[in-house]
Order: structure tokens, then C-alpha cells, then sequence
């Protein structure tokens, strides 16, 4: 039997604040390995639709956008190179909750993504700069041998089991210029909640983004219920 709190009624002004807080709750509660996993889709230069799960790093309430981080270069990276709008979609079976979040998506600022980087456990900051993300590898020995020289470059040791420890001194492995945060500035969003006999609840906002100098800015929301 399903037994989940509803959307409040009349909807609150603004969604994200309810997002944020289904995240933390499924990350307090850990009942899956990797509570901030969201589907990211794109659509390619040659409007190609592609879709993968990332993780969601932060929703930032005020002003309304989310945060993940990736290889520029990737297929996702070339994707919003060509088409920076976006979806993505959370989803915690064991809470029957969803989110879905929709807009434009902007590289984050540099800073920001240097400060992220060097949060990493060691090896990953390796694997970032070993890693041509989505381009063919001949083989996995090949991608073995190249995070093996990354590691020599870097005068670590190769990356095995992350809870070996970092060497001291610790390692200086700055950020690579391919790789950063991105912020999905949401235009649009919707909360789901599972209900008995498939009659969810459901309800999406809406509101207008402008560009302004690398980011945007953001008109009111709109709240509207849907039928399930």
C-alpha cells in the first residue's frame, strides 16, 4: 500500500524548495546507492535526442538552477555545445516521488568548478584527465595503459580502490580545461507523487528566462495541477 504526503494544496509559489528537500530526504535515507542520480537528455547538432544518468550535485534553490559536472567533450558536452536546452529527471521509487526539471543550460563559472574538482578523491582527478570522455578506446588495456602515464605525469601512484588514501604531500592535480560544472537554470518543473490506483498527484511550474551575461534572469512562476 502506498502511504506518501501529497502536494501541499494550494501549491507552494515555487518548486525547487520542495525538490531540494525530496533529495536531501533520499539522501538521509540512503535506501539506493546513488540518491542524486538524475536522467540527463540533450538533443545534438543534428538533433540526435541522447540520454544518460549523471548526479546531481546541488539545486540551488535561489535563483532556480541545478549543478552537475562532466567532460566538456563528451557526447553531452557536444550536445549542449549545439543545443543548450535540457531535461532531466529524478526519480526515488521507494519515496514515489519524481522530478523533472526542464530550461537552458549554461557552463558554471570556473572558479567554481576548479574549487568542486579539487573536492574529488585523487584517483577521479586522475581518470579526468586520463579519459577522452565518449570517444573509441581500442581496447580497456589501452585505457589502462593512458591512466597509467596520467599518473606518472602526475607523480601519484595508479588509481586502484578509492579508499586508498591520497599520497603525502598531497597531489597537486589542477582541473582540466575540458572538464567543469554546468547549471540548469530551470524554465520549467514538475513534482509527482505516486498515488493509489495510478491517480498521482501532480503539478508543473513555469516561468520566463533571459539571458544576462552568463546566467539569467528569471520571471515569476506559474503553478498549474495536472491530471495524472
Amino acid at each position: 500500500m502506498i502511504r506518501t504526503e501529497f502536494l501541499p494544496d494550494p501549491l507552494p509559489p515555487e518548486p525547487l524548495a520542495l525538490a531540494a528537500d525530496w533529495l536531501a530526504e533520499a539522501t538521509r535515507l540512503a535506501a539506493q546507492p546513488n540518491p542524486n542520480a538524475m536522467v540527463l537528455a540533450t538533443v545534438g547538432a543534428q538533433d540526435e535526442p541522447s540520454a544518460r544518468v549523471v548526479l546531481c550535485k546541488e539545486i540551488v534553490v535561489a535563483p532556480g538552477y541545478v549543478c552537475f559536472y562532466t567532460n566538456y567533450h563528451s557526447r553531452k558536452g557536444r550536445a549542449l555545445a549545439a543545443n543548450p536546452r535540457a531535461a532531466l529527471v529524478m526519480h526515488w521509487d521507494h519515496l514515489h516521488r519524481q522530478v523533472r526539471i526542464e530550461g537552458m543550460v549554461v557552463a558554471a563559472p570556473a572558479a567554481e568548478s576548479d574549487t568542486y574538482f579539487a573536492s574529488r578523491p585523487w584517483q577521479r582527478r586522475i581518470g579526468a584527465w586520463a579519459s577522452e570522455q565518449s570517444e573509441p578506446v581500442a581496447s580497456r588495456a589501452v585505457l589502462l595503459d593512458a591512466l597509467a602515464a596520467t599518473a606518472t605525469r602526475f607523480h601519484a601512484p595508479v588509481p586502484g580502490p578509492e579508499d586508498d588514501p591520497e599520497p603525502v604531500p598531497p597531489l597537486v592535480i589542477p582541473r582540466p580545461p575540458h572538464w567543469g560544472g554546468y547549471h540548469l537554470w530551470a524554465s520549467a518543473v514538475e513534482l509527482w507523487v505516486e498515488g493509489e490506483s495510478r491517480i498521482h498527484d501532480r503539478a508543473r511550474w513555469e516561468r520566463r528566462l533571459v539571458p544576462a551575461a552568463g546566467a539569467f534572469a528569471a520571471g515569476p512562476w506559474h503553478a498549474t495541477r495536472l491530471q495524472p
